[in-house]
């Protein structure tokens, strides 16, 4: 007799089937019997034997407990490379049928108002059409990625990078973006109780921590070497010694312009600092006129970053889409795109970049997972008779990524290049 689920014209969900010689070869690895690996995982010994001959293949729940009795992730045993996962591949690595899916994510308005069910899960799932008028909107789809989240213990970008691998083709879903949010009242508060002259001095601090930052991403992009935030913030304010040997700081220049730069300026930054909106330091540098002299360094904290904002009257720093780019692996991403259809040579592209958008990558225990937009490819020589060179191409995630958030990311970045991306023939994307 069929299931009600045939019954009904419903093919179950397709199983994410492991690999046998990945099962076998991490058991033996640890110096597994099958008896041994069984009782670990809470099987029977015949069925360990019938997962490593292939003829059996394991439920969502049974692959996650041969997966920890493995000491592995899922993808281990299954042979789903990191960057790479699908909906059904969230689903395994979570160990959930698609019946349980269903119900948890009908606990969820977003869930609700799209009537979700097994089989609309087992439909999302194999990139077939899901059956429902709201389906079909790209909003409400979008509503449901923090639920599947939640359910799958990943992030919200994940599931939507595996959405977007499932089901091509179809418009990406929506994330609900966050209201402007009006500058703090303790902020606010901060600021007032300052004095003009402790205002100025804030606010020309905070300025040049922007430029720095921004020369600072200017190096990354010249491929020179950047020193770490914990440095470079730390923004030099004086040299002790006469002006007229070794001059003025940027910052003092800064100062100066704002009428503010004179012998109280030591009373000025210290009183900022008792406010928890400064950091000072000091440190000792070789002057070509003066040889060794000491020096005086200001970091804003972020305390001091929201007051400056607040009394200036600037936005709070952007919360970031959680599916967009920071700026650094925007740049990453934009120069391999620019290299499109040849290719980014293989030297060009390393360090921890790949560990966030490189597929097969995989970051500390605990780490977020790769997007999995680049990935290395390689050429043959003529004739094919061997790899010539390995060069970084988008994946087709990838190319979507760029293609749907082009236009955003020239707003939000306008200093990363991007001139000539885009577009990509549509049977790429």
């Amino acid at each position: 007799m069929k299931s009600s689920a045939w019954f009904f014209g419903v093919m179950p969900a397709p199983l994410r089937r492991i690999e046998p010689s990945r099962l076998a070869a991490r058991r033996e690895e640890l110096g597994l019997t099958r008896a041994e690996l069984a009782a670990r995982a809470g099987v029977s010994e015949r069925m360990i034997f019938f997962y490593e001959e292939g003829r059996h293949s394991p439920t969502p729940a049974r692959l996650d407990q041969l997966a920890k009795a493995l000491g592995c992730d899922s993808g281990a045993l299954t042979g789903a490379q990191r960057g790479a996962e699908t909906l059904i591949d969230l689903r395994y690595a979570a160990g959930l049928p698609v019946d349980r899916v269903a119900e948890l994510l009908r606990a969820s308005s977003a869930g609700r108002e799209l009537c979700v069910s097994a089989a609309k899960v087992a439909a999302l799932e194999s990139g077939r059409q899901v059956r429902g008028r709201r389906w079909k909107d790209a909003q409400a789809t979008g509503r449901l990625l923090a639920p599947l989240a939640k359910v799958y213990g990943v992030p919200v970008r994940m599931v939507l990078d595996a959405w977007l691998r499932t089901r091509t083709g179809e418009p990406a879903p929506q994330i609900p973006g966050k209201r402007q949010q009006d500058p703090s009242q303790a902020a606010l508060k901060t600021w007032e109780l300052l004095n003009e002259r402790q205002r100025v001095y804030l606010g020309e601090i905070m300025r040049d921590d922007r430029m720095t930052e921004t020369e600072m991403w200017m190096r990354r992009v010249q491929r020179l070497p950047v020193p770490r935030a914990a440095e470079w913030r730390k923004l030099p304010l004086t040299l002790k010694a006469a002006p007229s040997l070794v001059g003025y700081t940027r910052l003092q220049d800064r100062l100066r312009r704002g009428g503010v730069h004179d012998p109280g300026a030591g009373q000025t930054v210290h009183a900022l600092e008792r406010r928890g909106l400064l950091i000072i330091t000091e440190d000792a540098v070789e002057h070509p006129g003066v040889g060794h002299v000491d020096r005086v360094l200001v970091e804003i904290t972020h305390r001091g970053r929201a007051a400056a904002r607040a009394g200036l009257g600037e936005p709070r720093e952007p919360d970031h889409a959680v599916h967009l780019l920071s700026e650094w692996l925007w740049g990453v991403l934009a120069r391999v795109a620019a290299a499109e259809p040849t290719g980014l040579e293989d030297d060009r592209l390393a360090g921890r970049s790949l560990f966030f958008i490189g597929v097969g990558y995989k970051g500390k225990a605990g780490g977020q997972p790769s997007r999995g937009f680049v990935e290395s490819v390689p050429v043959m020589a003529a004739g094919g008779t061997h790899v010539a060179e390995y060069r970084w191409r988008l994946t087709r995630l990838g190319k979507r990524h760029v293609a749907e958030y082009l236009d955003l990311y020239r707003e939000l970045y306008p200093q990363v290049g991007t001139t000539g991306l885009g577009p990509f023939p549509v049977d790429s994307l």
